[in-house]
């Protein structure tokens, strides 16, 4: 019978995001475990995201922060995928402005790039995978979700990040940005892979 461990498990987030971080935290609340910000390893690199999909700037990322910190490292990626667009922007969603893109400049891009699509045809989904590595960098497992919606023509909304304001989920008359913490939390994609890695880390296999 595996000894069921007594202190809590010690995962860094590879992440600076405040608030991704704390989404991540809110989520993972009752997983028995600690988790740490990259702020709390100040050596940790900057990782460049060169993989072409999700997964592979998950594992990318959190590979590297484990090897650099010492401890089991969980990172995402994820991002928006428009259907009228043929999928963009995809991986590149955090820099689909440029190399000097920020969240407002990336809404700003995406509303004129969809400009002539009607509406009907403005279907999207934001998607996430998360990847959690050991201590010697080695991926333990990766975890995805995702959510089905679409794009509205204006942002709406003050909460969240990144393209909430303009995202509507499927069956919902209002922007992730217009949704309390936990409401986002209950369907979003982040939260669904997290809830799988929930289901994971609940079974003690980590040491």
């Amino acid at each position: 019978m595996q000894e069921k461990r007594t202190q809590p498990l010690k995962i860094v987030l590879a992440t600076r995001n405040k608030k991704k971080l704390g989404e991540l935290k809110r989520v993972l609340a009752g997983a028995h475990v600690q988790l740490l910000g990259l702020d709390a390893f100040p050596g940790a690199p900057e990782v460049e995201e060169t993989g072409a999909t999700f997964e592979e700037n998950a594992v990318l990322k959190a590979s590297q922060v484990a090897k650099s910190t010492g401890h089991y490292a969980l990172s995402d990626d994820s991002g928006l995928e428009v259907d009228a667009l043929g999928g963009e922007p995809g991986v590149f969603s955090a820099r689909y402005a440029g190399a000097n893109a920020n969240d407002q400049k990336n809404l700003d891009k995406l509303l004129l790039e969809l400009k002539p699509v009607p509406e009907g045809k403005r279907t999207a989904r934001f998607r996430a995978v998360i990847a959690l590595a050991a201590p010697d960098g080695s991926v333990v497992r990766t975890f995805s979700g995702a959510v089905e919606g679409a794009i509205g023509f204006s942002p709406a909304g003050e909460n969240g990040f990144g393209y909430d304001p303009v995202f509507y989920p499927q069956g919902h008359d209002r922007t992730f940005a217009q949704m309390e913490s936990g409401e986002k939390d209950a369907m979003s994609h982040r939260a669904r892979a997290l809830q799988k890695l929930k289901k994971y880390l609940s079974r003690g296999q980590l040491k």
